[in-house]
């Protein structure tokens, strides 16, 4: 019986564990980067393209909005929209294309280049 309740306590802290991204796939401090990205330039084209109406972001003057998720700790979320892994190439893909991979999501497609997307993502990896 108690191998049964040690085993039972451990499956739910390692799926606990999976639901906040700190899992062996990832890590603790999942921290990828963004090849291409420049995570200094991410604050301005947030801002630019009005990120923060919908999101709260930390480091982002502007960005208080409460319609979508804020996007505090994103480096250590395991999945973009309840959808796909979290990887820096889903993340770019997500960004410029959010209905390619969530057709009914409310997030729209704002147009951001393959550059701005990268900026962003690599400033989103920093926010630990």
């Amino acid at each position: 019986m108690r191998t049964v309740l040690l085993l039972g306590v451990v499956l739910v802290a390692s799926a606990g564990s999976a639901c906040r991204g700190d899992n062996p796939a990832y890590g603790v401090a999942y921290s990828p980067s963004v090849q291409g990205g420049n995570p200094a330039h991410g604050p301005a084209v947030i801002e630019a393209y009005g990120c923060g109406a919908c999101h709260t972001i930390p480091g982002v003057r502007s960005a208080r909005g409460l319609v979508g998720p804020p996007l505090l700790w994103w480096s250590r979320r395991t999945f973009i929209a309840g959808e796909v892994p979290n990887t820096p190439e889903n993340l770019v893909h997500w960004i410029r294309s959010p209905q390619a991979i969530e057709a009914h999501t409310a997030m729209p497609t704002l147009g951001l280049s393959e550059q701005e997307a990268r900026d962003v993502a690599a400033y989103l990896y920093t926010l630990r």
